[in-house]
């Protein structure tokens, strides 16, 4: 199943049912968190609220505990019995270990160790994976350090290099690639500037913690008026042209168009 949810994404503890409605009014879809969101002592009680829960299965994701973990187990049991089958494995790591997940399937997984990253390319060929995630936080700490961010309050090199690894496996493999949360949510500027940027270099989506980050987040993947302007002119002047030609002081080649070609898709 290609993955085609829009571009805001929304956790929605597992624990707290009487969120669930609002998480999944609000966002293009919602991921029902049984992992770090969850307290160890709810985890049960959180599967349970899945069970009982009646959204809408081609707008909801789960995201199960890792492989590695004594919950991962009952989970996947809860999972199956489900009507949900968008499933985000946290902490992935290896391939072989997402092999427990049956056809009926579609995993996005979620990438955040320096292990998980270095099996980035082994990871995004598994044939259930629709997309990939990243996640600065925990990366960080796999690493032994203490923040993804700066004084600035941008990523750290390592952080940068870890969403711009699968970003280019997912891409490589066919696959979506999905940003990671903004965790400062009084920081919007900074939000909408990541989202944006995002957007540019092809992530298909940007997680989000909070309702009031998804309207940041879908503007930030609508492209300006200006841009789609550009890109209907362009390849309206594209029809009459051979090769390469030069439209509004630039040279315009095959790569821009293909730019211009996904603006529009965007806008469609």
């Amino acid at each position: 199943m290609p993955f085609d949810l829009g571009p805001a994404l929304l956790f929605c503890p597992a624990d707290r049912p009487e969120r669930f409605d609002k998480a999944f009014e609000r966002a293009d879809a919602v991921i029902l968190d049984l992992e770090d969101a969850v307290a160890p002592n709810t985890k049960a009680a959180a599967r349970a609220n899945i069970l009982a829960s009646s959204l809408d299965p081609e707008r909801v994701i789960v995201r199960v505990n890792a492989p590695d973990t004594d919950d991962f187990d009952d989970d996947l049991a809860m999972v199956m019995r489900s009507p949900y089958r968008t499933v985000m494995v946290a902490k992935s790591e290896n391939q072989v270990a997402l092999d427990v997940f049956d056809e009926t399937f579609s995993l996005i997984a979620l990438c955040e160790t320096a292990k998980g990253i270095s099996n980035t390319s082994k990871i995004a060929a598994h044939p259930r994976v629709v997309a990939m995630m990243w996640g600065a936080e925990d990366l960080v700490a796999s690493l032994g350090g203490t923040s993804s961010r700066n004084a600035e309050g941008r990523y750290r090199d390592v952080a940068r290099f870890a969403r711009a690894q699968v970003l280019m496996e997912a891409s490589a493999h066919g696959k979506a690639a999905i940003d990671a949360v903004h965790i400062d949510l009084n920081d919007s500027d900074g939000l909408s500037r990541e989202a944006e940027d995002a957007a540019a270099a092809g992530f298909r989506a940007t997680a989000c913690i909070h309702p009031g980050q998804v309207s940041l987040i879908r503007a930030a993947y609508q492209p300006s008026e200006e841009t789609v302007a550009w890109a209907y002119e362009a390849l309206s002047a594209a029809q009459g042209e051979r090769g390469v030609f030069r439209f509004r002081g630039q040279m315009i080649d095959e790569p821009l168009l293909r730019h211009a070609r996904s603006i529009v898709a965007h806008t469609n």
